[in-house]
């Protein structure tokens, strides 16, 4: 899939307000994707992004978190994890099929449409640097900030 450049969305945060990538034009930005709030592996990548969060704030990045969830349930998960960062709800799925991270899976014998764990780094202006796909949880918030820290 090709990502047009620069890339724009609008979503709802977990407050329920109206949140554009473009906002975020100066500073590098961390999209990272995630299959459901308050999952095991989902709290695992969101608590190490929480814990690394002054340091990417410190490399000058801005972290978003998306999701398939609504602001409601996004809300519960912040609160309860103490996650500092914005996270978008895309109910539909249509930004994350955007992104083509939407895959279809089974879950027990049964065809599942699930959301593929992902991280999109975009530079200043808004364009993609690098694509993390099908991550695993655990150390990829330090992956994360390491290509951050390689890139200034």
């Amino acid at each position: 899939m090709q990502i047009a450049d620069p890339v724009d969305f609008t979503l709802p945060d977990q407050n329920g307000t109206s949140v554009s990538l473009s906002h975020f034009r100066g500073s590098p930005v961390v999209l990272f994707f995630y299959p459901r709030a308050d999952t095991p592996g989902c709290t695992i990548e969101a608590c190490e992004f929480r814990d690394l969060y002054s340091d990417l704030k410190a490399a000058g990045a801005v972290l978003l978190g998306i999701s398939r969830d609504t602001p409601g349930k996004q809300k519960k998960f912040a609160d309860k994890f103490g996650l500092p960062y914005t996270l978008l709800a895309d109910p539909d799925m249509a930004i994350a099929k955007e992104f083509d991270v939407v895959k279809q899976g089974s879950m027990y014998g049964k065809p599942v449409t699930k959301v593929e764990r992902s991280t999109f780094l975009f530079d200043r202006e808004g364009k993609l640097q690098a694509e993390f796909r099908a991550v695993k949880p655990e150390g990829h918030a330090a992956e994360i900030l390491g290509a951050i820290q390689a890139s200034r």
